[in-house]
């Protein structure tokens, strides 16, 4: 008999043993027992589809009004409903957890992403175990459980291949099968992927055809067919969170010809086509109003005219990217159908786990690291032209100018990260469940937000939300189940009180009201004037004559205005959000930050076979002077490959031996390549190859002069003219003997890199400059046990 609902509050359901006659002889007559029967979760429970796109604004997907082609997204919406009041938290870790737990980000210790994550509970990036994820509840229920594509909820001092694995997905996530990547985001054509916890390479190359979102959704669909052959009772619960279209924005060519002059009139045009389209379909209300562009939003005519063509393909490719992807999701759809499981399935399909994505500066780029590290200013328009061709290629790590993505979040205010406006936080959704909607192609405008999607779950499959879950009592679901408003356009809205937050910029519904106030620009990463919190302007709107928020009623009604504060500080406080923490760039150093961090010291040993270290997992070597040692064995025809490097082409430094010479490379943001390289060949024997790298001092980003040894002796020396000094890679490692990924220095591919002597171990000291050129294997051993 299945457990009833009372037992499927405490998870795992306790086993009882069943009552009856105990014989001694299996042959009497009297011997029976209930037949085994597999765990499964109510009877009607749904198969279940959650598919979250990346940094996609509200008016960017056809299927809500923008210009970028999404028929997949049409069809489910023509056969289920669209929801044009769903809101994210504007960053995408913090949706992502608020998603898989049904709780407020900060209160699962997301508030903002885990690379800036600090000691403070609402911002640690450790999520409570007293709120489990959803996928556990449904798993332990008896729900098959698969995710595919992104995971940005792993603490980066928890992201090496030691684990612990508590926050991933396959770890303590709930789910039985992962494939896809750790991190906010990868390079769509050499992606760093993982099939449960273990590193894997993608199965293709880039000039074989391969591309991550096909990938992922070959695996998705792969997985639901093996699991309705081999337990077609058995529901299961798929969440597919494809990279795109965060950038990098990585497409085939022949999807952005098709796009090819589509945005030549700019972004100011293109956002009134837009809002002209979304009155047409209905999406927002006929009163609704275009709001005014921002100051700090430069208008179209005001660019340079011989910067506009590179504009226009950031937008070509961005429109292609996001074709693509809706393209394969609806290769998963046509397996569901074709498996004949669509109608039984209730399939969310998110469009943006926050608004469009300003992160890629006034004028776009080539490589978005370039921003993240203060060193935009490199990629100047002449630069730009010249890679023009380039964008959306293996060769770019591209991302588009803020006035497009201003223009994909119409008729909305700002963009991703300003959590104040529904720019940042306001996404278009589509919710198919053939079985349960009647009056498909309906629209829904119920405030919702992104933790209401658990509670929607539990309900539809009539899993009551846990009280107990492996031993420890846990805390209610923050979320509001949105299955009322299936059945009703017009039923009022459950969900109606809501902060905002994020990086100080902050807001509150209440009813049909909002309070919000911008605090910091999302494209000003690095430096910038910041007011103190008290001091920053407060704006006031009815949402319920105002769907955009475009007049602000601060002056004409301070009482209401007061009374929304006052309810944010409330909310602020029951859900942690407090103290509030505007720092960016700052946050990204973990002293500073004030968590944890995985190795300690000046010095790291590594041994040969290491590798997919993320950028937390190795000490740090940016604005400072540091060592590389590494012992080898070189056979009588030389040596060549990689003894060790940390990024990847888009930014990095490796040692390496090229055509027999030991070289040090330093590669900033794939725009400035230095090679120093030994003015003789290694030797043969087993020896110590050195490079040291002596730190100009002075601020970030300085160069060196860096020196080669072997076994001591100089055998070479050269300059590095500049360095990286915030960040590498968002998706690149560390490797020893080889190179995962895309290739610090170009004269090597990741099929070529690996090291064809023998390496015995390989060191790394920071800030040593005055170590032995030769390393014992006394202080070697005396540093690896410092290490246990």
């Amino acid at each position: 008999m299945r457990p009833d609902q009372h037992t499927r509050t405490m998870l795992p359901i306790p086993d009882r043993a069943a009552p009856g006659t105990i014989t001694y002889d299996a042959r009497d007559p009297d011997t029976k027992f209930p037949p085994i029967e597999p765990l499964l979760p109510p009877d009607g429970a749904p198969n279940v589809v959650v598919v979250l796109l990346d940094d996609v604004g509200f008016g960017a997907s056809s299927t809500f009004g923008g210009p970028c082609n999404t028929p997949t997204a049409e069809r489910l919406a023509g056969g289920g409903l669209r929801f044009n009041r769903f809101h994210t938290t504007a960053l995408c870790a913090p949706t992502r957890q608020a998603l898989l737990t049904g709780r407020n980000h900060h209160s699962v210790g997301m508030g903002s992403i885990t690379e800036t994550a600090t000691s403070a509970p609402g911002n640690s990036s450790l999520r409570p175990n007293t709120k489990a994820p959803l996928a556990l509840t449904l798993r332990l229920n008896g729900y098959s459980t698969a995710q595919f594509g992104k995971c940005h909820e792993v603490p980066v001092w928890q992201s090496s291949p030691m684990g612990p694995f508590d926050a991933w997905p396959t770890g303590g996530g709930g789910f039985e099968t992962f494939y896809g990547f750790i991190g906010g985001e990868n390079n769509q054509w050499d992606p760093a992927l993982y099939d449960g916890t273990t590193p894997v390479e993608p199965p293709a190359t880039a000039e074989e055809g391969y591309h991550l979102t096909e990938d992922l959704v070959d695996h998705a669909s792969a997985w639901v067919r093996q699991q309705k052959a081999l337990m077609p009772d058995k529901p299961f619960f798929v969440y597919l969170a494809p990279g795109a279209t965060h950038a990098p924005h990585h497409v085939p060519a022949e999807w952005i010809e098709k796009y090819q002059g589509a945005f030549d009139d700019g972004w100011d045009v293109q956002r009134e086509r837009t809002f002209a389209r979304q009155k047409e379909l209905g999406v927002v209300p006929v009163d609704a109003e275009l709001t005014v562009r921002h100051d700090e939003i430069p208008a179209w005519d005001d660019m340079p005219d011989e910067l506009k063509p590179v504009l226009a393909r950031q937008m070509e490719v961005y429109a292609a990217f996001m074709e693509h992807t809706d393209h394969h999701v609806g290769r998963f759809v046509d397996t569901l159908e074709n498996l004949g499981v669509l109608d039984d399935t209730l399939v969310f399909y998110i469009l943006g786990d926050n608004g469009a994505s300003a992160e890629g500066t006034v004028n776009g780029a080539f490589n978005e690291m370039a921003n993240f590290n203060g060193m935009a200013a490199l990629e100047t328009p002449e630069f730009m032209r010249s890679k023009v061709d380039d964008f959306g290629s293996p060769d770019s790590y591209n991302h588009y100018a803020v006035g497009w993505a201003w223009a994909m979040n119409s008729p909305l205010q700002w963009t991703k990260q300003v959590a104040s406006h529904w720019g940042g936080t306001r996404n278009g959704t589509v919710v198919h469940w053939p079985r349960r909607i009647t009056g498909a192609g309906g629209l829904r405008s119920q405030f919702t937000h992104v933790v209401d999607v658990a509670p929607t779950v539990l309900e539809a499959a009539g899993i009551p939300e846990p009280t107990m879950v492996n031993g420890v009592l846990q805390a209610p679901v923050e979320g509001t189940s949105m299955l009322y408003a299936f059945d009703d356009a017009e039923s009022p809205e459950r969900h109606d009180l809501q902060y905002f937050e994020m990086f100080g910029n902050r807001g509150v519904y209440h009813r049909g009201w909002s309070a919000v106030t911008k605090h910091r620009t999302p494209w000003d990463m690095v430096g910038g004037d910041l007011v103190a919190f008290d001091d920053d302007t407060w704006e006031l709107y009815d949402g319920t004559t105002d769907f955009s928020q475009a007049r602000d009623l601060a002056v004409e009604q301070p009482e209401m205005l007061a009374k929304l504060q006052r309810l944010w500080l409330i909310e602020a406080t029951r859900y942690g959000v407090l103290p509030l923490d505007d720092r960016t760039a700052d946050r990204l150093v973990p002293e500073v930050a004030g968590r944890p961090t995985l190795i300690h010291g000046d010095s790291q040993l590594f041994f040969p076979g290491m590798g997919r270290l993320s950028e937390n997992s190795v000490v740090n070597v940016k604005n400072k002077s540091f060592s590389v040692t590494a012992e080898v064995e070189v056979g009588a025809d030389g040596a060549d490959g990689v003894l060790i490097a940390q990024g990847g082409r888009f930014g990095g430094w490796s040692v390496h031996t090229t055509g027999g010479r030991l070289t040090f490379t330093y590669n900033v943001l794939g725009i400035h390549q230095f090679d120093v390289v030994a003015d003789e060949p290694v030797p043969a024997g087993k020896q110590q190859l050195r490079a040291e790298f002596a730190y100009d001092g002075g601020g970030l980003a300085k160069g060196g002069d860096v020196t080669l040894y072997h076994d001591g002796s100089p055998v070479g020396s050269g300059r590095v003219e500049a360095t990286q000094p915030l960040v590498f890679s968002a998706d690149e490692t560390t490797d020893v003997g080889r190179e995962s990924g895309t290739c610090v220095s170009r004269a090597y591919s990741a099929r070529t890199s690996r090291f064809t002597g023998r390496i015995s171990w390989v060191q790394l000291d920071v800030g040593r400059d005055d170590h032995d050129h030769f390393i014992s294997p006394e202080e070697r051993l005396r540093i690896a046990m410092a290490q246990q």
